[in-house]
């Protein structure tokens, strides 16, 4: 794998943790249509983009909603979620994360997000990171997660083969995609969950640029 050249990271839950927040704007996006909602149901919709996830609640409705209705509901979502990670800062930075991204750049190594997430530039913007981010794919060009579209629009982006190209995720869906995309896989979280990355940490700390090297 010595011909690695650029490192693919997911954001939610790999960058920064906003899962709370997410399930924060579902809930009350599922409250206000009488939809029952937890964090049981919420782990379905890590990964996956904003529409997927709320055709996931709706279809829990006997209700049908309307195309119109569909689109309000995830601009209002999205506005409460926005609002919930306007005050983000470098400190929001999930552990070892800033000083990986700094290290990977003094040593040439290119960065891509790819999220679901639109609000990825914002956060890029607010954590102090953009400095050390090539490229953000825009999930609205492409098919969502567990796709691997997302993953192979960053290699072509940064002009590389995916071969050359390692993604990091914590979803399921997201592991999934990488591997799709005919990538080497690290995954973020529980080994069980995410058995079918190529490795797996505990936790983002645990991933630092040692530990790169020698998965490279």
């Amino acid at each position: 794998m010595g011909n690695i050249k650029a490192i693919i990271f997911d954001m939610d839950g790999v960058i920064t943790e906003t899962s709370e927040m997410h399930y924060e704007a579902w809930k009350k996006t599922a409250e206000k249509l009488g939809i029952p909602f937890d964090k049981v149901f919420n782990e379905q919709l890590k990964g996956i983009s904003r529409r997927a996830s709320l055709i996931k609640i709706i279809e829990q409705s006997d209700k049908r909603y309307t195309e119109e209705e569909i689109q309000k509901l995830m601009f209002d979502k999205n506005e409460f979620y926005v609002s919930l990670i306007n005050g983000y800062t470098q400190d929001d930075l999930n552990p070892g994360i800033f000083e990986l991204l700094e290290t990977m750049k003094k040593n040439n190594l290119k960065v891509a997000i790819a999220s679901a997430s639109k609000s990825a530039p914002m956060l890029v913007e607010k954590m102090n990171i953009s400095q050390f981010v090539d490229i953000i794919v825009d999930p609205a060009t492409v098919a969502g997660k567990p796709e691997p579209d997302i993953f192979l629009k960053a290699a072509e982006l940064l002009g590389l083969k995916p071969s050359e190209c390692i993604g990091v995720e914590d979803a399921e869906a997201g592991v999934k995609a990488i591997k799709r995309a005919e990538m080497f896989a690290i995954a973020i979280g529980d080994a069980n969950i995410l058995k079918q990355a190529d490795i797996v940490f505990k936790e983002t700390s645990c991933l630092t640029y040692e530990e790169l090297m020698k998965v490279l």
